[in-house]
């Protein structure tokens, strides 16, 4: 047991690589609609009628019917056959044949799966696909008529892949991250001054957050050396509390006019959030 335990914990720690298997395939459906079926028996055995080529899984395909069956002993039976029309060897085919009578109803179906070695086989089906004494009453109750409908899937060869490990993405900090970063004081360029209490701040993240400080600390309006803006009748612990009234005032600082000042006063909102400010 201790043997298994240690095997186990060193498992962990070994390097770890993946692959996944991957099988696609090509599903589509074929109806071949035969009218006037008791005109065809007695055209000879080994005779057929065929539905038009069908694409399926980018080969071409058809249904064959043999109504006198292709031998001498299958005369009693209907045959019909799923053809490969060049180019399918080596494709794996999972089919189904189906006759349906009246209102789509099914009389008969056999289902198959066939890998064709060879292009140039004939088809792939049954001899024994409906007795013509099962079919008759199929034709007797939908005018003479009945549908062979073929389900087909071309399965392509399977794939091997390697698996690419997800890389995680965290979960978004920046507001608590910037926060911190002011309340440790970290890389501040600027500080504001109200009565005699220092608040440290970043004039990048208050000019990204408002107009009135980009063009006060970055723009051609500010003073290259001036690091330290001063606010005068507010009291510490007023703007430490960053009311909407307190961050009015802030913004009188930037505005020449009143009129301008009311224009900016909609991204005061937006400067708490840049010094990280609750309140």
């Amino acid at each position: 047991m201790a043997n298994a335990s240690a095997s186990s914990a060193n498992d962990q720690s070994l390097p770890e690589t993946s692959s996944s298997c991957l099988t696609q395939g090509a599903t589509a459906a074929h109806n071949f609609e035969v009218i006037n079926f008791p005109l065809l028996e007695g055209m000879g055995v080994g005779k057929f009628v065929s539905s038009i080529n069908f694409s399926v899984g980018g080969c071409d395909w058809m249904v064959k019917l043999f109504p006198d069956g292709d031998r001498a002993a299958e005369k009693t039976h209907v045959l019909s056959y799923l053809s490969p029309q060049g180019g399918q060897a080596g494709e794996r085919v999972k089919f189904s044949l189906s006759v349906l009578g009246k209102d789509g109803q099914v009389a008969k179906q056999q289902n198959g799966q066939y890998t064709f070695v060879d292009s140039a086989i004939n088809g792939v089906g049954w001899s024994n696909f409906i007795e013509k004494s099962s079919l008759q009453q199929v034709l007797c109750s939908s005018n003479n008529r009945f549908t062979i409908r073929c389900v087909l899937t071309v399965i392509k060869p399977p794939r091997v892949e390697d698996v690419v490990s997800a890389i995680a993405v965290p979960e978004s900090n920046l507001l608590r991250d910037l926060a911190s970063m002011l309340k440790l004081g970290e890389s501040a360029d600027v500080t504001f001054s109200v009565g005699g209490q220092l608040f440290p701040a970043h004039r990048c993240v208050l000019a990204a957050r408002s107009p009135v400080f980009r063009a006060e600390l970055l723009g051609p309006m500010k003073e290259k050396a001036a690091r330290h803006i001063k606010v005068d009748d507010m009291e510490p612990s007023t703007f430490e509390r960053s009311s909407t009234s307190s961050i009015r005032i802030l913004c009188r600082m930037a505005a020449t006019t009143p009129t301008e000042m009311c224009r900016h006063c909609s991204t005061c909102w937006s400067l708490r959030i840049g010094m990280g400010w609750t309140g």
